[in-house]
């Protein structure tokens, strides 16, 4: 499964050095990797259906407790075939759709990293990979909705879908820091085992409340749902990967999957009931006042998913089945939406609902699929959307008291799902065709060829449900905790309330499409009330913490560097002047001095003299000398006490320095005075307290008893351990190798930076 994983990075890694090929016909050739992972995936249904897990794990961290452990259940295989299965259907329609764009290479890289994090999100059975994969699949959604990156709006919408789902990520990884401290692993699986623990916890409810968090930011929950609608500034086969298959239903596996730890409590189910709903019906009101193909689909698309996070909140077996059902039923027909859209975009240069019509007669076979998904969408027999909606139905009729409540809302937000999905699939195609449409012909098969198929699966599996009953339904029910064997699904169910209610849903549905027209006017009406939306007040939020930051960064930040050595020494003298204050217990013991020598007194004179003299010289030039004379004063006190490392250490720093500062000084104007006889005093005044300060903490370090079990451990292992007879080498780069990695990268990358400024050219137009 890792290999599966790294497929996509590696694949992306490949377009570094060979995205001109991928640029010319080849680039249908990448639909092969998700083809191949499909069918990967494909061949472990027979192991899983029987009520097999597949488990993998390699060592990452093991001193954490952190290791990249893979898990392949009934859950993670729906998850991993929807991922694959649309994934390669929008690398083909990628093919045709982008053919010739300049970077088509990178947008497949793009796709390859997303698909990639996906597949590690939905596999991980590690809490601590899981977040990581999680942030990629933030990260490399920011590249792919703002990949017309020349756009002013694509870019904002980019930022927008960062932040948000960048929140929702730092809040998961609290959650799993919590959760891994009560539970003692950071094992998905071992969680899951681990309820009583949880629940019983005093961390429960913000383990809980962070959790959510992370889930509604990514899947797009009111009042978080505001990204998704902006996410459309992408490419459409962006936008059918991200609301079909991938991102925003990774905030719903993380509830599915924590489900059987977490669930069946009064916040857990209260709160996911409450949000759902809210999003559900918010979202597909919103449908009414779109005329945008995108737009209305992006509403439709929050209103499924508050329709799976109500069906997770009601927890029971029959919800569960709901939610399994669904998540196909919407990838397949959300998918096949989204690439018509992009075809009818694509043909014509509009996505205008109010302007298309009568297309049925220039693309016929777009017009098929559009229909089909739109029937399925509607949950008009004998689309498996209909099983879907049933199931939905039966699990709110069943839930209680406050069942009737529930099923009413469910009703209506698929009134309007039908409405929306009718409006997508079946209104451009309907009516007379406009003049201006009649020159209009048919894309490359690569475009239509992916959302027929999807569409007649749509279909198919509603005839025939068996097909993903036993092999994907029941062991995913099976693995949020629920007996999967009870799982029956059929299209017929004889005439009973729930095909009453399904009924009542298609012919109020049909009835609101045939009267309601949606118009500019409309949509303008409804944005009267931006100012209320969550979207404007979480930017008012944002423009004042910025104008905060702002005014904060003037007063702190005001461009001089004295000022800001000045504030960090007056900061460290107040700091460890208050804490020596309170617990210095120093004494110093004049009979332990050794006698001092000739040649220390004179290398010390030498050393207070180089330090008045750059203090007060008026030169530059001379100043640096001076200092040069202070650090060879310095190597020679690390010669006179057996340090001959330190001293060439410091010889040569010093050295280098020095002549650096040579250098850059001869260039410069004469000495120029840029404080006043005041701002002096004050910074010696300021330095004179900080040396004291050091001095005596140095005092009261050297007062504390010396322990030498750290010294010992370095002498007896240095050798046994790092074959290393130097025992300081040993400890620089061994036993704190990664710290002396870090310091050489950072030596490195300033280094880059250096080079970089000396080679770089400004004309005057790049200094504007």
């Amino acid at each position: 499964m890792l290999t599966a994983i790294l497929t996509g990075f590696i694949f992306s890694l490949f377009l570094v050095v060979a995205g001109k090929f991928m640029k010319r016909k080849a680039a249908i050739l990448s639909a092969l990797i998700p083809l191949g992972l499909f069918i990967y995936f494909l061949q472990f249904t027979k192991q899983i259906s029987s009520g097999e897990i597949i488990n993998k794990t390699y060592e990452w961290v093991p001193s954490l407790g952190v290791n990249l452990g893979f898990t392949l259940d009934g859950l993670s295989l729906i998850f991993a075939l929807m991922i694959t299965g649309i994934g390669f259907l929008v690398f083909a329609y990628t093919a045709a759709y982008l053919k010739g764009h300049e970077y088509l290479d990178r947008f497949y890289g793009y796709l390859g990293i997303f698909m990639a994090a996906m597949l590690g999100v939905v596999l991980s059975d590690n809490i601590i990979s899981l977040f990581v994969f999680w942030e990629l699949t933030s990260i490399s959604s920011f590249f792919l909705i703002g990949f017309n990156n020349k756009e002013e709006a694509s870019r904002k919408s980019a930022i927008l879908a960062l932040s948000i789902t960048g929140i929702g990520g730092l809040l998961l990884l609290a959650a799993v820091l919590i959760a891994g401290n009560v539970t003692g692993t950071y094992s998905i699986s071992e969680m899951l085992l681990s309820k009583e623990l949880l629940a019983d916890s005093n961390h429960y409810v913000i383990i809980v409340l962070l959790i959510f968090g992370a889930a509604f930011t990514k899947s797009a929950q009111f009042p978080f749902h505001f990204w998704l609608p902006g996410a459309m500034k992408a490419p459409t086969p962006v936008s059918t990967y991200l609301h079909s298959a991938t991102m925003v239903k990774a905030g719903v596996y993380l509830l599915m999957r924590f489900t059987p730890a977490l669930g069946n409590t009064e916040l857990w189910n209260t709160t996911l009931i409450t949000v759902g709903a809210i999003t559900m019906v918010y979202a597909a009101i919103h449908t009414l006042f779109r005329t945008d193909l995108k737009g209305i689909l992006a509403y439709s698309t929050i209103a499924a998913l508050g329709i799976l996070v109500f069906l997770i909140g009601l927890g029971t077996q029959e919800a569960l089945i709901a939610a399994s059902v669904f998540i196909l039923v919407h990838a397949l027909y959300k998918a096949t939406l989204f690439l018509v859209t992009g075809i009818i975009d694509h043909e014509t240069g509009t996505r205008d609902v109010t302007r298309l019509s009568g297309l049925r007669k220039v693309l016929l076979p777009v017009a098929i699929a559009g229909v089909l998904a739109a029937i399925s969408n509607a949950g008009i027999p004998p689309s498996f959307g209909f099983i879907g909606k049933d199931l939905i139905y039966e699990a709110t009729l069943h839930f209680g008291n406050s069942g009737a409540l529930l099923t009413i809302l469910a009703i209506v937000t698929n009134i309007l799902l039908l409405y929306a999905g009718f409006l997508a699939g079946i209104k451009p195609f309907s009516g007379k065709l406009p003049q201006a449409f009649e020159k209009v012909h048919m894309p490359n098969f690569l475009m239509w060829i992916p959302p027929l198929i999807l569409a007649v699966l749509g279909i198919a599996i509603g005839i025939f449900p068996s097909m993903i009953q036993d092999s994907l339904i029941q062991p995913a029910v099976t693995a949020m905790g629920q007996n999967g064997s009870e799982v029956h699904i059929k299209l017929w169910h004889g005439f009973n309330l729930i095909l009453g209610l399904s009924t009542i849903t298609i012919g109020v549905g049909l009835l609101i499409y045939f009267l309601f027209k949606p118009s500019l006017k409309l949509e303008k009406g409804i944005a009267k009330f931006d100012k209320i939306a969550p979207k404007s007040i979480v930017e008012s939020i944002g423009f004042g913490f910025d104008r905060a930051s702002r005014i904060t960064t003037g007063f702190i930040q005001n461009g001089y560097l004295r000022y800001y050595v000045s504030v960090i020494i007056l900061f460290l003298v107040l700091l460890i002047g208050y804490t020596l204050l309170q617990n210095t217990n120093y004494k110093i013991d004049y009979d332990s001095f050794s006698v001092l020598t000739i040649y220390e007194v004179l290398t010390l004179l030498v050393m207070a003299v180089g330090i008045l003299y750059t203090v007060f010289t008026r030169s530059r030039l001379a100043a640096v000398a001076a200092m040069g004379v202070v650090g060879l004063a310095i190597s020679l006190i690390f010669v006179y006490y057996s340090a001959p490392d330190l001293a060439m250490t410091q010889f040569s720093i010093d050295t280098l320095t020095v002549i650096l500062f040579v250098l850059v000084l001869y260039k410069l104007p004469k000495y120029l005075k840029l404080s006043d006889r005041r701002a002096r005093i004050k910074d010696g005044i300021l330095s004179i307290v900080f040396g004291s300060l050091i001095t005596v903490l140095a005092l009261e370090v050297l007062s504390e008893p010396q322990g030498s079990e750290i010294t010992d451990y370095f002498a007896e292992n240095a050798y046994v351990l790092a074959k290393g007879k130097n025992v300081v080498n040993v400890i620089l780069v061994d036993f704190r190798g990664i710290d002396t990695f870090m310091e050489i990268a950072v030596l490195t990358i300033a280094a880059i930076g250096v080079f970089s400024l000396l080679k770089l050219r400004l004309t005057k137009k790049n200094r504007k």
